[in-house]
């Protein structure tokens, strides 16, 4: 009997990152995947015991300001900048734990997420979960967004006043988290977070500080997320077109997991 297909490409994108066998053993989910120099990572990366909104709330003046309040007031039919009126179906906020260590920040949303709203959901995003599964986690485990809400026409780049008008929802969405470690998939995401043009040739493969705006959460001191690592990666996308680089992103996954199987 053959294994049915989506098993038969899960197993081979493992093979391409170097991910060398999996375990029925409960154990081994606790353990880096099989390979020279792995090491333990836990996938127990969340808080327990405290509201999943209310515990990562963060304050913007005097009012609470947490993801769903921050939903709603993006709104599903946000008309802040020009691609409200360029055939975009809806705001695609985002999605996953808000209680998430790590987080994961894309371009912007192409035709499937428009449609089903819901960040990374199309070929790449299929690409995604699995990459996030091959450090053992689950898209459950992190949070996923992206730089811009909107889905540009054609799947275009965002432009720059595009990107100004809505970074800091983004900024907003990473304060109210708190994540320990973000990943960058791309370009146009790291160059918005890392306030750079380099090529994310240069910038992957490297470990980044990442500081939210002043201002952004009060008194720009205790309430602001304190040692947030950013690691740019490809993007999926392009790794579709480029399978030959994922073991690069193999490469910058591995520093995510040792990152975050750091206690400091």
């Amino acid at each position: 009997m053959s294994l049915p297909r989506d098993i038969v490409d899960h197993l081979k994108l493992f093979a391409d990152l170097g991910v060398t066998g999996v375990s029925r053993d409960a154990e081994w989910r606790s353990r880096a995947p099989a390979g020279k120099g792995s090491e333990p990572f836990s996938t127990d990366l969340a808080p327990k015991g405290s509201d999943p909104l209310e515990a990562k709330s963060v304050e913007k003046g005097s009012d609470p300001l947490t993801l769903t309040a921050l939903r709603a007031h993006i709104g599903p039919a946000c008309t802040r900048c020009k691609l409200g009126g360029l055939g975009r179906k809806q705001t695609v906020f985002g999605v996953g734990s808000p209680n998430a260590a790590l987080m994961f920040v894309g371009e912007a949303p192409g035709a499937d997420e428009d449609a089903q709203g819901e960040p990374f959901v199309g070929r790449a995003g299929q690409l995604l979960t699995k990459i996030i599964e091959a450090i053992g986690l689950s898209r459950e485990d992190v949070y996923i967004a992206n730089v811009i809400k909107c889905r540009p026409p054609g799947n275009r780049a965002p432009e720059p006043d595009e990107v100004a008008t809505c970074q800091p929802f983004l900024f907003q969405q990473i304060a109210a988290i708190r994540p320990r470690v973000i990943v960058a998939l791309g370009s146009h995401a790291a160059h918005a977070l890392l306030k750079t043009d380099a090529p994310i040739s240069r910038l992957r493969g490297h470990v980044h500080d990442f500081r939210l705006p002043t201002g952004l959460s009060p008194g720009e001191a205790a309430d602001e997320p304190p040692g947030i690592k950013l690691v740019p990666t490809f993007h999926p996308a392009f790794l579709l077109r480029s399978p030959d680089r994922k073991r690069d992103v193999w490469e910058d996954m591995k520093k995510v997991r040792a990152l975050l199987n750091d206690p400091d």
